[in-house]
């Protein structure tokens, strides 16, 4: 049994870096050690929080509660076809070295997901996402565990109820499920996705005659190293904002004052604004206060230079969002959960 230590340290478990200290914290690698700590919660009735590899996540404060890290392993083929292979994955392993045992198998579907940090369990509950491919493309189902009722259930793609970086469980069931594991429907016959972003512009700088997905992973690790830095060197949550959404009427107006403003159709008829191009224009970008910075190649990512608190990386972002909206009428809304 895992044992509930008092007053640890969180930096090591945010990759933004943040001090906040856990009253109580333990971590577990199955289940019955997760319903066993779970059962011994020094805090009864109040939730315990559950962290990953803590890659999306902003501790604005110290957390007065138990704090759950999911080591829950394993990976393996659970059902295949003729054109599919069902691949099970235990929610705490990493994500991007499950992406590469994918590519090592040529499993497609997952490579245009390369080297996004974190872990498998907060894929979709994020729906995460990148360079036109959403975990939602290749989710089939996962098990999680509800800390109230005891039980374990499984969820399909309808269940999850997938938006642009969203799911039940970041609101409707916020603290009330676990997620156990994950099973992907990977692609025996790959289908390239190379359109969006400048992953064919790295292609070619690559000087690739025959695409393949080990081809588009290694594009997009490429200009994702370009343009992010590292979590290990410079704290960070990645996109710290989503990318808003607004009618295509208010985009043409804001297209008339800015004509070289970044945007793309969204199948409902509505416009996906580049967050990171409004954050610049309103004059963000390599912006340093004390410790807490806007990133100065890409102002969609707040960073830490070392020692700033959740706060001052809060207030930032607060000021962020503020600035934005009195210069393009435009809200913002966090891609990072907020605890």
């Amino acid at each position: 049994m895992t044992q509930i230590q008092q007053n640890i340290p969180l930096r090591q478990y945010n990759t933004l870096g943040i001090d906040a200290i856990a009253r109580h914290f333990a971590s577990f690698t199955s289940l019955d050690e997760l319903s066993e700590l779970i059962e011994e919660n020094p805090i009864p009735g109040k939730a315990p929080l559950i962290v990953g590899g803590g890659s999306n996540i902003l501790f604005k404060e110290d957390v007065n509660g138990l704090v759950l890290k999911n080591d829950i392993p394993g990976v393996e083929i659970v059902q295949e076809d003729a054109d599919h292979v069902y691949v099970k994955a235990g929610a705490g392993e990493n994500w991007h070295k499950f992406v590469q045992f994918c590519l090592q198998h040529n499993w497609a579907g997952v490579e245009n997901l390369s080297l996004i940090p974190g872990c498998v369990g907060a894929s979709p509950m994020q729906n995460i996402g990148a360079y036109g491919v959403e975990i939602k493309e290749v989710f089939a189902e996962l098990e999680a565990w509800h800390v109230h009722d005891k039980r374990k259930q499984v969820f399909s793609a309808a269940d999850c109820a997938f938006g642009y970086r969203e799911s039940v469980f970041k609101r409707k069931y916020r603290n009330q499920f676990v997620i156990l594991n994950v099973t992907f429907r990977l692609n025996k016959k790959p289908r390239f996705n190379t359109s969006y972003g400048a992953i064919e512009q790295e292609l070619e700088r690559m000087g690739v005659q025959q695409l393949s997905i080990q081809a588009i992973s290694q594009a997009v690790i490429n200009i994702r190293s370009s343009k992010l830095p590292d979590p290990a060197k410079i704290g960070n949550a990645g996109s710290f904002f989503k990318n808003p959404s607004v009618e295509a009427d208010v985009y043409a107006q804001l297209k008339k004052v800015y004509p070289a403003i970044v945007a793309y159709p969204n199948a409902d008829g509505t416009v996906k604004l580049a967050a990171g191009w409004l954050i610049e224009q309103a004059g963000w970008k390599g912006y340093r206060r004390g410790d807490a910075g806007v990133h100065e190649k890409q102002a969609l990512v707040l960073v830490n230079y070392g020692n700033a608190s959740g706060k001052e990386i809060y207030d930032l972002s607060e000021d962020v969002m503020r600035s934005v909206q009195a210069k393009f009428g435009v809200g913002l809304e966090r891609e990072v959960n907020v605890v």
